[in-house]
């Protein structure tokens, strides 16, 4: 799809699959809480104009220029993924159960063990706290690898989370970056 899509097109993204940006052995692979109802209509992670991804991915010198979200698998050239704890779309987050991220972790944890990226870098605390058993998880490397990958929490890069300018989400992803490159 190359145009904006309808409230229909919307509506009936719901519930929709976008698929795993994923290789063996990548950098780090970035994954989000789940889809929205744009990028499931569209087909593209982290497609809805207002969330900040791929400008901060840029900005923090991930990626020499900023992709859009079509070009997502040309990430793999460059060590990097994209999946998600929960594959479905919703059109908030807030519809995921703790039952449903839970079992998301679960499914996250099996492509984590076949892939081997050297970081997982989840994209917002508070599903990384509910989903992981975490509650007192602060941002940046977790302590504990798992099957070998290292875990980093990262700010969600949506536009509706005022807490992050695009100055400070890409500090952060800097951050993991400079790690990531050392792994």
């Amino acid at each position: 799809m190359t145009h904006k899509p309808t409230p229909a097109e919307l509506q009936s993204a719901r519930d929709k699959l976008i698929p795993d940006v994923l290789a063996p052995n990548l950098r780090v692979v970035f994954c989000g809480i789940n889809p929205g109802l744009y990028s499931g209509a569209v087909g593209h992670h982290f497609a809805r104009p207002g969330n900040r991804f791929w400008s901060t991915l840029h900005a923090s010198g991930f990626t020499p220029r900023q992709f859009k979200p079509a070009e997502q698998f040309e990430l793999l050239s460059l060590g990097l993924g994209l999946t998600n704890i929960v594959a479905r779309t919703t059109a908030r987050a807030d519809e995921l159960s703790v039952s449903e991220l839970i079992a998301g972790m679960k499914n996250l944890e099996i492509k984590i063990a076949r892939y081997r990226p050297a970081v997982l870098a989840v994209l917002g605390i508070s599903a990384y706290r509910i989903a992981w058993g975490q509650p007192r998880a602060e941002l940046g490397l977790q302590t504990d690898p798992w099957h070998a990958t290292r875990v980093w929490i990262l700010p969600n890069p949506s536009g509706l989370n005022a807490h992050y300018t695009p100055a400070k989400l890409a500090v952060q992803f800097s951050e993991l970056r400079e790690f990531a490159l050392q792994q």
